[in-house]
Parts: structure tokens; C-alpha cells; sequence
């Protein structure tokens, strides 16, 4: 009889199973096994919060399988996820399969690797109720705040919305910006650059106004600007004071689940959900010739920095043998996570440092990929030396104005050789200037009056998102990735580019939520309860007094909304588009069907016409001079494609931008990445140019 290992997935399995060898029977329980109804409501709270839970529908052949081996083995193993959900699963499995909680049979690998296992293997303990009842809390706590504020949501919208106690924060997040952004109003305010140089044929550097000899100035117009040109034409430049000095960047620690998910949406334009699949098959395991089935990254769900001995040492020598010691910082770095009681794993790190992603890309997906090699040049780069910059700023005078100019060249590269972390921001970075002496007199080659407007606060990204919901402390590192899915689908936020912009059904449905239920879309509240739950994982807090504190209060507020809220629902208004009904000559409003959205008349029934949403872009086709419009695949991959189809078979997967060919006055599009530039399709043509990753096009 062999020994029955239990784990979650096929895939993790199967690389588990080459490890273990003989003796030993690896399946997947394929996720939960048990959950609470869908139809009910499944929680008896007149009697301490009981759950009833119920077999997955669809699961009860696997279920029976999983007994059928269970008998047939010598002993089990429970070996699923490292943390709470994952804990909670063998939890369910040791209920489902008649095994003695008390027993020392739950395993945890951090890594898929021979070593992880071995490890893992070696250190069986008993189901650690504290994580298993931290799931519940979190589980039930949802499904009350699901069950009992979705019909009064239906009551006074529509049918079929849901609220949700992280989602209902995260939309509310989303809705304030947008407030912020409609109540900002703009400000005109101007700058004046100097572009100078030493010599009159020497390099150029700019130097920016910053006020007279008495302080600081703002400039608020055209006029303002334009008298300080006139006045600055016969001035003459010339260095008043040159300060030097030296400043150390150090690299960015190894990832976290939020980081990854937020570098991945900067760097690789993924959402949090597609970062998440990939990084979930590198953690379970991949084929890798000359490795076999092997663990790549250690497991992706934490909020912890600590990295092993045994990867910092094995990272360090690749560093030695790859760049050289000077390579290397003198003592090694040590990151500090935020919580102790959050530190159970590792940094999201490659559980074999020396594998690097060229070693494995033909072995990988493109996603698995361009991931892998995200995680494995951030956990090198963080192991390295910081880089060094000589820095200068000059104050410059010009008649009685001050300039200013400061920049910087790299004096040691450091990290940077490998890895830069990305921005969420196009703010202007130094340029190098010349290294100049005080009283040098500079020639003036150009002055340039810049008008600008104060901007509103930017839309949330994924990525700006997700590092709100973790510097707030609203949800765990498992539920960014579905949060944004769910608010997602269920249309209370969109995307508009890469940006979330929330609908008009967010928006009603957070402003009854705010009126009627204050301390579901609190932040401060969300956070605090997020607090209360991580003390159950310690045995630092009793789960059921966690639910019933906040029942008695959410009970009570409920109680209050039903009361005072009225028969009469709020109307979603649709939205209005440009778009003009031929039959009739209305503006035509936004639907949402089955298949998405449509255009609809607003005069329904009296006209009945609809039509497909086209978005167009501002390129021209460069076959038949038609519109370039937004399509996508069935796998809903974006593509560009003219208007004129059938007619016309032109496509590119690369944007159309609003520029034209000098050479042949056909649209230029867009190539993205390192090598950012517009490029022309036109054959015999071939013109191209460079553009700067912050140029907008």
C-alpha cells in the first residue's frame, strides 16, 4: 500500500509525484471540496455562526474517488496551498475523508523543488485550526454581508447586484476619485526654460526658472511669461553657484503579491488576474529540459520580504560569477516586513537562482515567461550593490532672475545593470549637465515659455489600485487579483484604456451605500475588521465574538435602511452616446446585454433600432484610406482593422497613432516596449523613429 498525498492541483501533482518516488500516490482535490451553498444562505447565526457546508456541486465523483484512495492507502497526506485557504481545503478533506484532526499529517511546501519537498516532508504537523478558522470568518463575514445587503440592493436598483465587504471598499475607492476628478478645477500657470550650453557649438543642457535674487515666483498667464522673455533676451547667463555631491538608490526588495501584481500591470500590461494564473503554474511547476517537471518561483501568495539563506547565498554567487564582487554590497541586505504575523513565506522569489529566464523560455508560455524573468531579475537586482550618481545643481543667474539646473551621471550602475523598477508617474527625470565652475558664463541657444494647467488626480490602474488596498489595509494578498475581476464583471466599474472608471451603477450603488450602510464602504472600518480577522490566525482573537460584534451592528443598521429607505427605486441613468439614430434622430444610449454592450434608441418601443459600439481610433487605413477601428478576437485580444471590412482585409495588432509618414503621409503606428517608436506599414516605405518611454502619442 502506498501513502496518499493530497495537493491541490494537477499540475503541482504531477512535479510533486517525480519528487516523492515510489511509495507514494500524489492526486488533486482540484480547489474546495466543500463550501456553503449556493442557494442558501448557509450560515446559522442564532446559533454561533454555524456553517452548513455542502459538496461542490460537480465534485461528488471526484469526492468519490478521493475515499476510494483514501481507503486503499497506508496513510494520507494533506499537502494543499501554504495558508489559510489552503488550510482550510485539507481542513474539509480531513472532515470529508473520516481523518483524525490530531493527526500529524499536514504538509507545506514554499517551494516545488526536490529540496522544498523533502523539506516539507520532513516536518508533518496537525490542521492549524486558528488558519482554519480565520477562512471561516472571512468566508461567513462575506456571506452575510452578500446575503443580507444584495436584496436590499435589488429592492432599490436593480435585480442581480451583489455587495461585497473588500468590493464594496474598493468601488467606493474608484467613486471618490472620480468625484475628486469632476470638483477639480484647473489653473493656468506658466514656465521658462532655458536651453544653454558652455560653448556655441557645445551640448546642450536645460536649466528651468525658478524666481528673482528675492525668492521663488509663479507665473500665472501669457503676459506674466511674456514680459520675463522680453526682459531675459539681453540678459546674460552665467553660473552663480555649483553645489556636487553623491547619492546612493538602492535596489527595491523581492516581491510581494501586491508588488508583483502592480510591476506586472506597469511593466507587462497584465491584470492582476493574468499575473496571478501565470504566477500560480511557475510556483506548481513546469517542464524544464534538463530539470524535468520543476517548481520555479517560491509561492506566489505573500506579504513577506524574508528570503531563505540558501537563496540569498545561491543568488550572491550568481551575482559574483555573472557581474563581480564589486557587484555585491558590502554587508548583505536585509528587507523588513510590514507584519510579523504576516511573514509565514518567503518573498516571491526563483527557487533556483542560477536558472535564469533565457535557460527556460523555450520551455515556457509567453505570459510564464515574461514573468519569471520579472521575478528572477527584481530577486537578483535586490541582492546587489546600489547604484551611485555624481550629482550637480547649479543656480544660474540671468539679469535678476535665478535658474535651475541639476542632474546627474552614474558614477557606479549597480543594480540598475539588470533591473529598474517601473513608475506609475511620467514625471520629468534629470538629465545629465556638465560639470561647470561658479562664474562660467553660458550661451543662451533658445528660451521657451511652457504653458501649463494643474492637472486632477489620475484615475486608479490596477497597479494604483492594488497599492491603495494594501497601504489602507483593505483585503489580503489572495483577493486583489478577484476584487478587481468581480467589480469588473458585475459593471460597477470599466476600463477605459488602462484606467478603472466606475459606472453610473457604481456610482448610485456606493451613494446608497455610503447614506445607508457607512461602515461597509469605510476604509478605516474595512481595515480595522482586516486586523480583527489576521488575529484569529495567531489564536489571538475567538472568530465567532469577531462575527458577532460586527453582526450586532451591521444587524441593527440594516434594520434601520428597510425602514427608511422607501418602495421607490433609484433610476440608473444610461449613457448617453454621439451616435444618432438614423430612424428617428435620437442620441442613441449604451446598453448592456448578454454579449455586452450595444447601442440602443432611448425611444424603445416606438423605434427599435440598435447597433454594434465601433470605436474608432485616429489612424486612417493605409490600403483604402478608410477609419481604423478597435476589434477584438474571440479570446478578447484587441486588434485594429478597417472600417471598410470586407471590402478592405486591412488589420495590425500595433495602435494607429495620430502622426503621419513625412515619406509617404500614411499613418504611423505604434511599436511598444524597450524599443518604444512609431514605424510606418506601407511597404518599399520603411521609415521609422524613436520615441522617449514618456512621449504620448
Amino acid at each position: 500500500m502506498s501513502k496518499l498525498v493530497i495537493v491541490e492541483s494537477p499540475a503541482k501533482a504531477k512535479t510533486i509525484e517525480k519528487y516523492l518516488g515510489q511509495g507514494y500516490h500524489v492526486v488533486a482535490s482540484m480547489g474546495h471540496i466543500r463550501d456553503l451553498p449556493k442557494t442558501l444562505m448557509g450560515v446559522d447565526i442564532e446559533n454561533g455562526f454555524k456553517p452548513l457546508y455542502t459538496d461542490i456541486p460537480g465534485k461528488t465523483a471526484l469526492i468519490r474517488k478521493l475515499k476510494s484512495a483514501a481507503a486503499e492507502s497506508e496513510s494520507i497526506i494533506l499537502a494543499t496551498d501554504p495558508d489559510r485557504e489552503g488550510e482550510a481545503i485539507s481542513w474539509h478533506l480531513a472532515n470529508v475523508l473520516k481523518i483524525d484532526h490530531s493527526q500529524k499529517n499536514r504538509v507545506t511546501f514554499n517551494e516545488i523543488t526536490k529540496n522544498g519537498v523533502t523539506k516539507g516532508m520532513e516536518s508533518p504537523r496537525s490542521i492549524d485550526m486558528n488558519l482554519v478558522n480565520a477562512q471561516q470568518a472571512r468566508r461567513i463575514l462575506d456571506r452575510i454581508v452578500g446575503y443580507k445587503l444584495s436584496p436590499f440592493l435589488w429592492k432599490k436598483i436593480r435585480k442581480g447586484l451583489s455587495a461585497g465587504r473588500v468590493q464594496s471598499v474598493a468601488v467606493r475607492i474608484i467613486v471618490d476619485r472620480e468625484d475628486e476628478i469632476r470638483a477639480f478645477i484647473s489653473e493656468e500657470y506658466w514656465t521658462i526654460d532655458a536651453i544653454l550650453s558652455v560653448s556655441e557649438t557645445g551640448p546642450e543642457f536645460k536649466a528651468r526658472l525658478h524666481g528673482t535674487q528675492d525668492g521663488k515666483i509663479k507665473i500665472e498667464n501669457k503676459q506674466e511669461a511674456d514680459s520675463i522673455l522680453n526682459e531675459l533676451q539681453n540678459s546674460q547667463f552665467s553660473v552663480k553657484s555649483v553645489k556636487r555631491g553623491t547619492r546612493k538608490v538602492s535596489p527595491s526588495p523581492p516581491f510581494t503579491t501586491s508588488t508583483l501584481q502592480q510591476e506586472a500591470s506597469r511593466k507587462l500590461g497584465f491584470v492582476a488576474r493574468r499575473t496571478m494564473k501565470a504566477a500560480q503554474e511557475l510556483y506548481e511547476g513546469v517542464e524544464v529540459e534538463g530539470y524535468g517537471a520543476v517548481g520555479l518561483i517560491t509561492y506566489m501568495r505573500t506579504d513577506s520580504l524574508r528570503i531563505s539563506d540558501d537563496a540569498r547565498r545561491e543568488g550572491s554567487d550568481f551575482v559574483r560569477s555573472r557581474w563581480g564582487e564589486q557587484y555585491l554590497p558590502k554587508k548583505p541586505r536585509f528587507y523588513k516586513s510590514k507584519s510579523p504575523s504576516q511573514d509565514a513565506h518567503e518573498a516571491i522569489r526563483p527557487t533556483m537562482p542560477y536558472i535564469t529566464p533565457e535557460k527556460v523560455k523555450a520551455n515556457l508560455t509567453s505570459d510564464q515567461y515574461k514573468l519569471y524573468r520579472l521575478i528572477w531579475e527584481r530577486f537578483i537586482a535586490s541582492l546587489m550593490a546600489d547604484c551611485e550618481h555624481d550629482t550637480c545643481r547649479m543656480d544660474i543667474s540671468a539679469g535678476q532672475y535665478v535658474f535651475k539646473a541639476s542632474g546627474y551621471t552614474v558614477k557606479f550602475d549597480g543594480f540598475t545593470v539588470l533591473y529598474t523598477e517601473g513608475r506609475d508617474d511620467d514625471k520629468e527625470t534629470d538629465g545629465p549637465v556638465p560639470v561647470l565652475t561658479e562664474g562660467t558664463v553660458l550661451h543662451k541657444r533658445e528660451l521657451k515659455g511652457n504653458q501649463h494647467f494643474t492637472q486632477p488626480p489620475a484615475r486608479y490602474t490596477e497597479a494604483t489600485l492594488i497599492k491603495t488596498l494594501e497601504e489602507n489595509g483593505i483585503g489580503r494578498p489572495s483577493t486583489y487579483a478577484p476584487t478587481i475581476t468581480t467589480i469588473l464583471t458585475r459593471e460597477y466599474v470599466e476600463r477605459e484604456g488602462k484606467t478603472l472608471k466606475p459606472t453610473a451603477l457604481g456610482e448610485i450603488t456606493t451613494r446608497l451605500m455610503k447614506d445607508k450602510f457607512p461602515n461597509i464602504v469605510d476604509i478605516d472600518f474595512t481595515a480595522n475588521m482586516e486586523q480583527q480577522l489576521d488575529e484569529i490566525d495567531s489564536g489571538q482573537s475567538d472568530w465567532v465574538n469577531i462575527l458577532k460584534e460586527f453582526y450586532d451592528g451591521f444587524s441593527s443598521m440594516l434594520e434601520k435602511a428597510e425602514k427608511t429607505a422607501g418602495d421607490e427605486r433609484i433610476a440608473v441613468p444610461d449613457e448617453v452616446s454621439d451616435e444618432i439614430c438614423e430612424l428617428c434622430g435620437r442620441n442613441m444610449v449604451v446598453k448592456r446585454g448578454r454579449f455586452g454592450k450595444f447601442l440602443a434608441c432611448p425611444g424603445y418601443p416606438d423605434c427599435k433600432n440598435t447597433k454594434k459600439i465601433v470605436k474608432q481610433t485616429d489612424g486612417i487605413c493605409p490600403e483604402c484610406g478608410g477609419a481604423i477601428i478597435i476589434k477584438k478576437t474571440k479570446k478578447n485580444r484587441v486588434f485594429y482593422g478597417c472600417s471598410n471590412y470586407p471590402n478592405c482585409n486591412f488589420m495590425s495588432w500595433n495602435e494607429p497613432s495620430k502622426k503621419i509618414c513625412p515619406q509617404c503621409g500614411k499613418t504611423l503606428f505604434i511599436k511598444k516596449g524597450k524599443q518604444k517608436g512609431l514605424f510606418c506599414l506601407t511597404e518599399d516605405c520603411g521609415y521609422a523613429e524613436k520615441m522617449e518611454q514618456s512621449e504620448k502619442v
